[in-house]
């Protein structure tokens, strides 16, 4: 085993044990919790707009696209437009790196893939925001019910003209709603990639943690997906994800397509 196998090998054996680890985990929850009642993710931007998601969310999402190398990346839910500036910032970095791999003359406004954002109110000033952004070029946006049939029906004529998907599911957290988006979307997701569900930390919170909110405990993301793979086996989710961050909104949300 050469030094770089062998320091894979023992992350993996780290995470593994982070995921038995009784006392970090109650430790990770209580953060959780404290910060999701301080505002604590809506603290940051991505490239010049608001993100409202956790550091360590952020980094996962980069390591799967890396993984991955999608050339479409489906969002549910737009908000401040951070998360579709970051997932078009990682598009464009798959693209130089591959131009730079191969020696290629990179044009970044002739690249293929693209981010596809769906929101049932895109507001203008947020708009505006995003489409002044230098990476415009690579985002499409949709306003409307991302669960509306019209809709549906636009986003997988869209996605025909694409070969790897990964999608990110952060609009209205109910469980209907959420469902409904997986029976919609989740059968783009490409082989080995992911469709990953936010908030599904909700089923996690005390009552306090969620309040004027229609979702809560028995009624989220989270029970969204615990539905949905009990009538899809083609999705597993991926606990290794969920053992590396342990701080996360998504825990049990990293869905990977494994048929």
């Amino acid at each position: 085993m050469n030094q770089a196998e062998q320091f894979q090998s023992e992350r993996k054996e780290r995470i593994t044990n982070q995921g038995k680890n009784q006392e970090l985990k109650i430790a990770t929850q209580h953060f959780t919790e404290q910060s999701i009642l301080s505002g604590y993710s809506y603290n940051f931007d991505w490239l010049g707009r608001p993100i409202i998601q956790y550091p360590q969310d952020i980094v996962a999402l980069q390591e799967l696209v890396w993984e991955v190398k999608p050339d479409l990346i489906i969002e549910t839910g737009i908000a401040h437009g951070g998360s579709l500036i970051l997932s078009a910032s990682l598009l464009a970095m798959l693209d130089y790196c591959e131009a730079a791999e191969n020696k290629t003359a990179l044009n970044p406004l002739e690249t293929k893939r693209k981010v596809l954002g769906i929101d049932i109110d895109i507001r203008e000033h947020n708009k505006q925001a995003i489409l002044n952004h230098p990476l415009a070029h690579k985002i499409i946006m949709i306003q409307g019910s991302s669960i509306d049939k019209e809709i549906v029906k636009e986003v997988h004529d869209f996605a025909k003209d694409f070969k790897r998907i990964l999608i990110c599911m952060d609009s209205n957290h109910t469980h209907e709603h959420v469902l409904e988006e997986l029976r919609a979307y989740a059968s783009l997701t490409s082989l080995n990639s992911y469709c990953i569900v936010f908030d599904s930390v909700v089923e996690d919170l005390p009552e306090n943690c969620v309040q004027d909110r229609p979702w809560g405990k028995g009624n989220n993301p989270k029970t969204a997906v615990w539905e949905f793979l009990k009538e899809n086996d083609s999705f597993q989710i991926d606990s290794k994800i969920d053992n590396k961050l342990l701080i996360s909104v998504a825990p049990d949300g990293y869905l990977k397509r494994i048929k």
